[in-house]
């Protein structure tokens, strides 16, 4: 039996007194393509975060990769693109450097040689290899998401966990991130990701876990689109202002393991 990816067992997450996740499975097996959906409040963003191990679970257990979340995870296959980027202390950057400090984790706390053009090579796989030397501040919202995409996947990783990599961003964005996804896709990469909607996914999408008030309600295949808002039983969730993606120019080059500028995840 193939062993999988990301494999969570009975986890609760309590966020103060709030008991966000309550008793949630999710298993996710190699080259699958998981959307994880509903509502704001369900506790899609708290799972992903719990998976990699930027949240401690109050209860249950965490693998990724085969390894119980903590030092013996090879954190240099995974690639995690938050739905929001704290600013961490240091000098404005340039795109190249944003996606560069995905090369830092665990001991290493300078680049490889080479970083450079691996930058570009990454930057050209969401469209912008011609912005490597632009300031972030230069570039729009959906071009700063995709600079954190480009973060992600300047590893070469073998699982991509997604928090909302679209909410918030133009059309021309969206659809030049479902290329690249279809793209990293053929090649086997295994994806989780967290969407308000199938959107531009919806053909990549293998299964759906919809979670409601912190369970999980559904697992398998992914919900039929809705011909628009009047549809019987569509649901639309708008992100909130708080939700969408922010790239500062101060993005240091030493956060996070997983790019989150935090020091919980990884060796």
């Amino acid at each position: 039996m193939t062993s999988p990816v990301i494999d969570a067992r009975g986890v609760h997450v309590r966020l103060g007194a709030s008991h966000v996740l309550r008793g949630v499975d999710l298993r996710v097996d190699p080259g699958e393509v998981v959307a994880l959906l509903g509502a704001n409040g369900s506790g899609k963003s708290t799972l992903v975060r719990t998976v990699v191990g930027v949240l401690t679970p109050s209860q249950g257990e965490v693998s990724l990769l085969g390894h119980p979340l903590g030092n013996g995870v090879p954190w240099h296959r995974v690639g995690y693109v938050p739905q929001r980027v704290s600013a961490a202390a240091g000098v404005p950057s340039t795109a190249a450097e944003v996606v560069a400090s995905g090369l830092l984790h665990g001991r290493r706390l300078a680049l490889p040689r080479g970083w450079r053009d691996r930058a570009r090579e990454a930057l050209d796989q969401v469209g912008l290899a011609d912005r490597a030397d632009d300031a972030t501040s230069q570039l729009s919202g959906g071009q700063q998401q995709r600079v954190l995409i480009a973060r992600a996947l300047v590893r070469e990783p073998e699982v991509l966990v997604l928090d909302e990599p679209v909410a918030g961003v133009d059309r021309p964005s969206q659809e030049a991130f479902a290329a690249t996804m279809t793209r990293l896709i053929g090649s086997g990469l295994t994806v989780l990701v967290v969407l308000h909607e199938l959107g531009e996914l919806a053909g990549l999408v293998t299964r759906a876990v919809v979670l409601r008030h912190g369970k999980v309600v559904h697992d398998g295949a992914p919900p039929r689109p809705h011909g628009g808002h009047d549809a019987t039983g569509h649901e639309h969730v708008h992100p909130h202002t708080s939700e969408l993606p922010v790239l500062t120019t101060e993005v240091g080059l030493t956060d996070g393991p997983l790019g989150t500028g935090s020091t919980e995840v990884g060796p």
